[in-house]
């Protein structure tokens, strides 16, 4: 079983500031899995936590690797090892990629972490920006989650708001 937990935090421009950044720093980057947990060779645990619901997260379990797509991930089971590629997206910024990106390959039992954040925009009609912080782990088995550990990590966090780079 290949277990998905994608976390994603979402605000607006007004939200920018630092008061509404405490809020978010304090936001959980893994919650418990759903239990039980579908019989299914790919599950995925997709959780929003938006700045319009005050934060309060909204999970959805999928399956498959339908589901795994819809997280903007390809899964491929190579030899004994499972190779995660990030697929490209429709983020502003920072420029998306135009093919997949490979993040890591997970032995069984492993986990890899996935961190990354991006800035939207609506159509043209009406532009609207808005701000997304990801935490994705992917795990090899259900219990792959109860380790307080990864054992790959791929930190793609950039500085949204223009200055100086994250260190």
């Amino acid at each position: 079983m290949i277990v998905v937990q994608r976390v994603r935090v979402r605000w607006d421009s007004d939200s920018r500031g630092a008061p509404a950044a405490n809020a978010r720093r304090g936001l959980p980057e893994r919650h418990p899995l759903p239990s039980p947990l579908p019989d299914a060779d790919i599950v995925v645990h997709d959780i929003l936590a938006d700045v319009g619901t005050g934060y309060r997260p909204d999970a959805r379990t999928l399956v498959g690797a339908k589901a795994a797509e819809q997280a903007s991930l390809r899964l491929a089971l190579v030899d004994d090892q499972l190779v995660v590629h990030r697929l490209p997206g429709w983020a502003s910024y920072p420029a998306r990629p135009r093919h997949p990106r490979r993040l890591f390959a997970l032995l069984p039992g492993q986990i890899g972490r996935y961190r990354a954040n991006f800035r939207f925009t609506g159509c043209q009609c009406a532009a609207r920006w808005w701000y997304e912080q990801w935490t994705v782990h992917v795990a090899r088995g259900p219990d792959g989650f109860a380790a307080p550990a990864v054992d790959h990590d791929v930190d793609d966090r950039v500085h949204l708001y223009g200055g100086r780079g994250r260190p």
